[in-house]
């Protein structure tokens, strides 16, 4: 290797890699990227991706029942039915867990390359422990009784199975598993640990002497169970024996065979599962054993009790709900339990028992969860009940708070709908304190669920039972499933429109929820559906399907056909209506990479849409979303970029990076209520919220493993819901300033109907140097948050107003709107062949705002008369304005003092921002200034820079300068004496 003057060029990347400035960047994006997964809060998590006993776990000591759900170990406190979340930062899908005796921790196992086992404390949520020595799964994972060792055994290919001094993070003893291993246990003095799988049951010693002296890893011993007749059996569970029965180990088989290995590894006895009047074989997924009880998880929601001293009959514990339930009707116990002959139940695959309550958790394959009470096996009770999607889910919609007039809401507020590749739409209301709610006693937060057809077959995971060790199964055999793609609540409430992956289009009445129209409207899966809104006048829905054509329907005339559209080459991802400049329009896009933008015009056949622009961009278009003043559309696109178009003519006007990742696709975009935000969703499975028009990444979250299929934000605001390919609905607490600058926003939307969007509140002041700064410093925040193409972080010229509110007409680099580098986010233009042009806002308008702005001006209701802008003066002459107001006012007060202060346009900006000046020079100079100011234009001018001045000493007193950001957009100042 060549050298440099002794050192290798390695050592020298070492050494430049160890300097404190790389060390400084490192920390500065990493606490970066935790601030912005800090302003989101996972809150609820409606899923589970229990595949068998090894994903399920009681604590023996507070009763906490913990499982996976994607990315995410939910802790579940069933009886005040209270979610804790713990989040896998490697961004891996969690397959198994294990609670420490004692309970104060939790270890973890995932699946995906170079998976580790993470050993998590319990109260604080925090990761504690990492251990890296699996290469493509861990199957499962299990703390030993005295806490000292966590074991951890890989997939089949990964052939390796790990004991770890887990506090000393050092592999004491490792040896290969050539078989299928799906479930371990240790003894109850951790002298050892058996494995199970398919023709397998193996017991595993621990040399505690040799082990502990040595510090490297030595071979672990295993020895082979005498399996005898029954060496062909998959053993899918195995459970140490406890207290008199401590020597013996206790083994459950897929074909429903029980059986108990003794002290020396021979297999003693079994019994057969099934009861003997049943000529059906049950089948066994899982196990869990006491001192008293064995408890075996069967097929058709079905477990079975039994003695572990001989192995006998005890008796059959309750089943849940039968497939293809109406839960909405199940509002006592007794229905619960009232069963049907021909009834099918889902099956059992995960048991796990609670000693300290002696609750039974059971997970069944049409992912619903029961903590049953066995205290007296004669009378056993249900203690928490819920039933999620089994199924990846596609879509989530949340019911209008504001139905049309002389409507009544047919579902309570705070409802949302989702749909699923298991057939089903369901409804859910998450407001536990809600009085309005028709509880049912299965789910506390699933209200209704809508069956597509009686075939319940899609209702059941049966990966949970095929795939052992959570291996994923092969994605060709997922795509042949049914399934509703996507659907749409009509804008008055009272409609519910869903299309399948076969091209069905339904709709519901959401009053009865009855089927009043099932048509087979396309020949492959609809992608989208969409209602018209209010504001167009029109009661229309689009459907766009996957067969490249999109349908526009009469939703007045019994969703008669108005118009077939077939301008598309491919797909269709997403079609919306927008009524804008009083027309009504429809925007399309597609894998074609054609976005379509059409106007209505009544003809005499009624409604048609014909052709206004064709935009045809370089990357794949997958979703898009037009934000609520109806103006612009937000495009999610194949290279991770977000394009904003403007719907009147078809121009692009921004484009901004849409991912925080390197990788990806962005496949989901989502603005919120207000318009303030948009949401998007990488193919990475992140989740990123970002400022609509600077692109400004605000807030990232994670959680889902698979990919995210979509978002939709609360009417409240306060919340964001997101589904799954991995069955889960999460949903999201925002950050109260998210939420504080949505609902502002929203409320200037309904007050002008076309909000300001950067405005400074500041107190008014008759005093025009006041008057100016306030337009000093508006200008100066506009700036930073609008950039322009010759715009950066550090302002140095201004210009006079009337080219200020012109000054981007010429023309733009084509990165020019997404190249800045803002400190909270990296953006860089993906495409720089397409002309881009600032989004006109207040402060930054383009050529068609300018119209638009001296079209309002003729009127008298020009946008500085709103309420709380700033009404910037008419300077035509800068230097002429100085001179006439404040040319002399610092000589006047020091004649012969060297002048901090320039009276210039910037020099206030100036001087508060030098970083050499300090703050107590920085406020005499200022109060020298504006000594002949009021004591309250005194206080709004140091406002302006809060940051610099939270607390003033002046020589009338403490002041003390309080403001809060509402928003990113709005500074309120509010002083206060002291």
């Amino acid at each position: 290797m060549m050298t440099v003057e002794g050192s290798t060029i390695k050592s020298r990347i070492k050494n430049l890699l160890r300097s404190p400035s790389i060390k400084l960047r490192r920390n500065k994006d990493r606490n970066h990227k935790e601030n912005l997964s800090n302003k989101v809060t996972l809150e609820k998590v409606l899923g589970i991706t229990a595949f068998g006993n090894r994903a399920l776990a009681c604590d023996p000591r507070s009763g906490l029942v913990a499982y996976p759900a994607g990315c995410v170990v939910v802790l579940l406190n069933p009886k005040k039915n209270k979610q804790h979340h713990i989040l896998n930062s490697s961004r891996k899908t969690i397959t198994t867990l294990s609670f420490s005796p004692d309970g104060k921790y939790v270890v973890t196992g995932e699946s995906g390359h170079m998976p580790a086992v993470r050993v998590w404390d319990v109260a604080e949520r925090t990761q504690v422990a990492e251990l890296q020595e699996h290469k493509y799964g861990i199957s499962c994972v299990a703390f030993s009784p005295n806490s000292k060792y966590i074991v951890s055994v890989g997939y089949q290919h990964d052939m390796i199975v790990n004991v770890w001094a887990w506090k000393k993070n050092i592999v004491v003893a490792a040896n290969k598993v050539s078989s299928k291993v799906t479930a371990v246990s240790f003894s109850d003095d951790s002298s050892y640990f058996v494995t199970a799988g398919n023709r397998h049951v193996k017991f595993w010693y621990l040399d505690h002497t040799k082990s502990s002296k040595v510090n490297a890893t030595v071979p672990l011993l295993g020895r082979s169970g005498l399996l005898g007749e029954l060496r062909n059996n998959f053993f899918s569970d195995v459970a140490c024996g406890k207290g008199r029965k401590a020597g013996s180990t206790f083994c459950i088989t897929s074909s429903g065979l029980l059986c108990e290995f003794n002290e020396k590894r021979l297999l003693d006895k079994w019994v057969e599962l099934r009861p003997r009047v049943s000529h059906t074989t049950s089948q066994a997924t899982s196990l869990s054993v006491t001192e008293e009880l064995i408890f075996c998880g069967c097929a058709d929601g079905t477990v079975r009790v039994f003695s572990p001293v001989n192995l006998h009959f005890i008796c059959t514990l309750p089943r849940p709900h039968c497939l293809g339930t109406d839960i909405a009707t199940v509002v006592e116990a007794s229905h619960l339990f009232s069963h049907k002959m021909d009834a099918r139940y889902p099956d059992t695959v995960a048991v796990s028992y609670d000693p300290a309550s002696r609750w039974l958790s059971c997970v069944y394959n049409d992912h619903s969860l029961y903590v049953w009470d066995v205290r007296d096996l004669r009378k056993v009770g249900k203690v928490y009940s819920a039933l999620y999607h089994s199924a990846c889910v596609w879509s989530v919609e949340v019911y209008p708070d504001r139905v049309s007039d002389g409507e009544q809401p047919c579902l309570p507020p705070g409802s949302f709908l989702s749909c699923s590749s298991d057939n089903t739409i369901r409804l859910w209301n998450t407001d536990g304190h809600s009085t309005t709610l028709s509880r049912n006693v299965i789910s506390n937060d699933l209200q209704k669920i809508i069956y597509m057809d009686n075939n319940t077959a899609g209702l059941l995971d049966t990966e949970c039972l095929n795939s052992g060790n959570g291996e994923k199964a092969d994605p060709q055999t997922s795509e042949t499933r049914t399934g509703i793609r996507t659907m749409c609540v009509s804008p008055d409430g009272q409609h519910l429109a869903s299309g399948d992956r076969t091209g069905t289009l339904r709709i519901h009445e959401l009053v009865s929820m009855e089927e009043i129209l099932n048509v087979q409207a396309h020949d492959s899966e609809i992608l989208c559906l969409e209602y018209s809104k209010p504001e167009t006048g029109l009661k229309l829905l689009a459907t766009a399907s996957r067969d490249r054509l999109i349908h526009v329907l009469d939703a007045e005339q019994e969703y008669s056909l108005l118009q077939t559209l077939d301008e598309h080459s491919s797909s269709i991802t997403a079609v919306r209506f927008a009524a804008n400049d009083g027309k009504v329009r429809m925007i399309s896009c597609g894998a074609d990479k054609s976005i379509y933008f059409r106007t209505a015009q009544k003809s005499d056949e009624g409604t048609v849409f014909t052709r206004t622009h064709h935009i045809v961009r370089k990357t794949t278009l997958y979703d898009m979303d037009i934000d609520p003043t109806r103006k612009y559309a937000a495009i999610g696109c194949q290279d991770r970029s977000v394009r904003i178009f403007n719907i009147s003519n078809g121009k692009q006007k921004k484009l901004y990076k849409g991912s925080q990742g390197e990788d990806g696709t962005v496949i989901k975009v989502q603005t919120d209520p207000s318009g303030l935000y948009v949401a998007t969703s990488c193919s990475d499975k992140n989740i990123s919220i970002f400022d609509f028009y600077s692109g400004e990444c605000v807030a990232t979250m994670f959680g889902h493993s698979e990919v995210v299929t979509g978002m939709k934000f609360t009417n409240d605001c306060k919340h964001m819901i997101t589904v799954s390919g991995d069955s889960c609905i999460f949903v999201w607490r925002l950050a109260p300033e998210l939420t504080i600058g949505m609902r502002q926003r929203l409320s200037d939307l309904k007050q002008s109907g076309k909000p300001s969007m950067y405005t400074v509140y500041i107190p008014p002041s008759p005093n025009p140097y006041i008057h100016y700064l306030c337009f000093l410093y508006s200008e100066y925040l506009v700036k930073e948050l609008l950039p322009g193409p010759e715009t950066s972080r550090s302002v140095k010229g201004c210009q006079n107003h009337s080219q200020w509110s012109q000054g981007h007409h010429d023309k733009h680099s084509p990165d020019s709107a997404c190249s800045v580098d803002y400190s909270s986010s990296r953006r860089s233009s993906p495409d720089n062949s397409e002309p881009t042009e600032p989004l006109s806002v207040d402060g930054n308008s383009s050529e068609l705002d300018m119209e638009e702005l001296e079209e309002e001006e003729e009127r008298g209701v020009g946008r500085g008369e709103a309420k709380g802008t700033i009404v910037v003066p008419k300077t035509p002459d800068q230097e002429a304005f100085l001179k006439q107001h404040f040319g002399n006012l610092a000589e006047l007060k020091n004649p012969g003092k060297e002048q901090h202060l320039c009276l210039s346009l910037t020099g206030i900006r100036h001087l508060v921002e030098t970083p050499t000046a300090s703050t107590d020079s920085v406020l005499l100079d200022l109060w020298e200034v504006v000594n002949e100011c009021t004591l309250q234009e005194k206080i709004d001018i140091f406002g302006m820079y809060p940051e610099r001045f939270k607390k003033a000493s002046l020589s009338t007193g403490t002041w003390n300068i309080q403001f809060k950001l509402y928003c990113p957009h709005k500074l309120i100042v509010q002083p206060g004496v002291h």
